[in-house]
């Protein structure tokens, strides 16, 4: 497993080894002693959702007490994802990095505490993973306005599906952050 950074504090890119051969593959999608290595964190709760072609989630966050830094996968499938800095005294606070994540490239990322989080699914039936530090506290649910003009994400889609919820998601403009 190697650990890459990214133009952004903290946000990193993991590469699992992978052991192929013509039965097929084998790699450790997580590995706690390794991973604790680099980064000072617990992995509470595993989440997965399927989804369809288009279909478009986040970008998405929890408020602390209740932050929750995330490592990323994709297990079939592929995604274009993206990490939005919301710490109010990082240096890239608003910026956003984005990767194409896939069942292919197996290329996890890291997502720290302090970031908002979505996806565009670009395949259909793609199953997206995640662990997570903090369990899932509905009141601490908060979400950014995917296409907000200021964030500037470039997602390839004029009209991708996506929640309710994510129709009515604040502007950065408008935030607050509560990461201090």
């Amino acid at each position: 497993m190697t650990i890459e950074k990214t133009f952004i504090k903290d946000l990193l890119i993991i590469h699992p080894t992978v052991f192929e051969d013509d039965r097929g593959y084998f790699l450790e999608s997580y590995n706690k002693k390794v991973l604790m290595s680099k980064l000072d964190v617990e992995f509470l709760q595993d989440n997965e959702s399927m989804s369809h072609k288009g279909v478009l989630r986040g970008l998405h966050f929890q408020k602390p007490p209740f932050a929750q830094a995330k490592l990323v996968r994709v297990i079939t499938g592929s995604v274009l994802d993206v990490a939005v800095d919301l710490r109010k005294d990082s240096l890239t606070y608003g910026k956003h990095y984005k990767r194409v994540l896939s069942a292919k490239n197996k290329t996890q990322l890291y997502v720290p505490e302090g970031f908002a989080h979505g996806f565009l699914v670009l395949e259909d039936h793609t199953i997206f993973s995640y662990k997570c530090t903090s369990y899932y506290h509905k009141e601490a649910e908060a979400a950014l306005s995917w296409n907000d003009e200021t964030l500037n994400i470039d997602w390839d889609i004029e009209h991708p599906i996506i929640s309710e919820k994510d129709k009515i998601a604040e502007n950065f403009t408008n935030f607050n952050t509560p990461f201090l």
